[in-house]
């Protein structure tokens, strides 16, 4: 029996196994599919492609894609203590404060929610209005310095974007290089930051390769869950709370195996109903995103960066190739729709990166594309059986509202201006697979066959929806869920950090604590 069972150790879990446990009377366990975060290539900032489709990777797909010619798109998710923290480009971005002050939940304004993001932080710039030190998060410039990235900022603002030195500071507009979230060259997962340090606690249970199958209930109370590993049967029971902090795709699945989901579809699939939601597994979101690679003849890409002087370069100082979140460079900027706050942006990595990065580098090269921020598009998460172990059915219907491939097009658009200047002159010497012609029609047909996900799906258990402003789920008592999926939509940006901040805050809600206020946390905010 504990007073907390939180599912699943990403980057929502370990901050609420963190935070719940600095209270010595509190009892939590923290439940994870995957295993311990062991591995070097978790650590190792460029290897994190060679985790995908691993163990440590839920490796799921989505359905055949209406709106992308039926492909499947490939959707890696981290199935290991740190989440998908553990297995993501590190690129710390917040989103923009339009994101928040559109919800429209109460406590989730920006300015409600700036102090957490400066509570997790501990950036290597120092504090400010914008940024705290003493946090848990590392949040550090790049090491890599690939000169690809830097000459992709300098042909941005030759074809006429600005600058940005602080994408999260008081304007998200304009073009730079990204902070990430790395501690002396290594990725600075959630489980580094949080989870590691709290282990020690003896008030914290942590049970790695777990299976949750569904949560059970008395009445309409949540008392616990019941999963297995391997193939003995686990029943952990929770005196207060069952927290779900399983992501957008496998929290709205707990809930339906649950019997928390659309009642004609859970019969049928004979789950047994507690709770006629319908909303659960809906208004899914995410940022579809087109990269351009282009090959050359220099050899400073990442594929040069098992050289044996790289190697020792990452040992003995933490710099260098080995140190790259891939993704370095890039910008916000606004499509020809003109919209009050920037819907596209470009992410800048100094490698070949291709099939959703399933594909293996035969070339030097730089790719960067544009992602789409605010989708009008929804698709949805549904189980298809009863069974906790099958895979969900992912349909993220990109591009089902025409407005989102007019943007795309206007993405695509200026990654083909940015190629044409000075700067990027060395590194553009032939385009893989490039479009047919700059025409409207095959630009769209381009953006079609051409689109990967950007990792962020968001919005399947939304606040105002399926969870209230508190993220207790609506109707049943006992069970909450905090993670990306009660964002109402998805944020401006790579959603890591503000999971990280939701967690912070929930933690604060569940603990029944007053929010920080700005002033109080910029400075030693441990």
């Amino acid at each position: 029996m504990y007073d907390y069972v939180i599912v699943g150790a990403g980057s929502a879990g370990s901050v609420l196994a963190a935070r719940l446990t600095e209270d010595p009377d509190v009892k939590v366990c923290l439940i994870e599919a995957g295993p311990a975060d062991s591995s070097e290539n978790v650590h190792v900032p460029a290897a994190f492609g060679k985790l995908f489709r691993t163990r440590l990777d839920w490796d799921f797909d989505t359905h055949d894609e209406p709106h992308l010619d039926g492909r499947r798109v490939y959707l890696p998710r981290g199935r290991v203590l740190g989440g998908s923290s553990s297995i993501n480009a590190m690129i710390y971005i917040r989103g923009n404060r339009a994101d928040y002050d559109s919800w429209g939940q109460p406590g989730w304004s920006y300015d409600e929610l700036l102090p957490y993001f400066i509570r997790a932080e501990d950036n290597e710039r120092g504090a400010s209005e914008y940024h705290g030190v003493g946090g848990p998060l590392s949040v550090s410039d790049s090491r890599s310095r690939n000169p690809m990235s830097t000459a992709f900022v300098e042909a941005a603002l030759q074809a006429g974007f600005s600058a940005n030195d602080d994408f999260n500071g008081a304007d998200q507009d304009g073009f730079g290089m990204y902070q990430v979230t790395q501690r002396d060259g290594k990725r600075c997962s959630a489980a580094v930051a949080y989870l590691h340090p709290a282990m020690s606690r003896p008030n914290l249970t942590v049970e790695t390769n777990v299976r949750v199958h569904r949560v059970t209930f008395e009445g309409d109370r949540a008392t616990g869950v019941i999963g297995s590993r391997l193939d003995d049967e686990l029943v952990i029971r929770a005196e207060r709370e069952v927290i779900l902090a399983a992501g957008a795709y496998n929290s709205p699945q707990l809930l339906q195996l649950s019997g928390i989901g659309p009642a004609e579809m859970l019969r049928a699939l004979d789950v047994p109903v507690v709770l006629d939601q319908p909303l659960v597994g809906q208004n899914l979101q995410d940022h579809p995103h087109v990269m351009l690679v282009f090959a050359h003849s220099q050899p400073i890409s990442l594929l040069a960066a098992g050289d044996p002087k790289y190697v020792q370069e990452y040992v003995e100082h933490g710099t260098g190739p080995l140190s790259s979140n891939i993704g370095e460079a890039g910008g916000f900027f606004r499509s020809g729709a003109a919209p009050a706050a920037p819907d596209l942006q470009f992410l800048a990595g100094p490698v070949m990166f291709a099939d959703g990065g399933l594909g293996t580098p035969t070339d030097h090269a730089i790719s960067y594309g544009a992602c789409l921020l605010t989708p009008r598009s929804r698709g949805s998460v549904t189980i298809a059986s009863n069974d906790p172990t099958g895979k969900v059915k992912i349909v993220h219907n990109y591009y089902q509202d025409d407005a989102d491939l007019r943007a795309m097009v206007d993405g695509v658009r200026a990654g083909m201006e940015i190629a044409r200047q000075r700067a990027l002159g060395p590194y553009t010497e032939r385009q893989i697979s490039p479009p047919d012609s700059d025409s409207d029609a095959d630009l769209r047909a381009h953006v079609r066959r051409a689109t990967q996900t950007m990792y962020h799906p968001t919005g399947t258990c939304a606040m105002g929806a399926v969870v209230d402003a508190e993220l207790r789920v609506r109707g049943v008592r006992g069970l909450r869920v905090v993670d990306a999926s009660v964002m109402p939509t998805v944020i401006r940006g790579n959603t890591n950090a503000p999971t990280i901040a939701i967690a912070e805050k929930a933690s604060d809600l569940i603990r029944g604590l007053t929010a920080p206020t700005r002033s109080a946390v910029a400075v030693g905010s441990a």
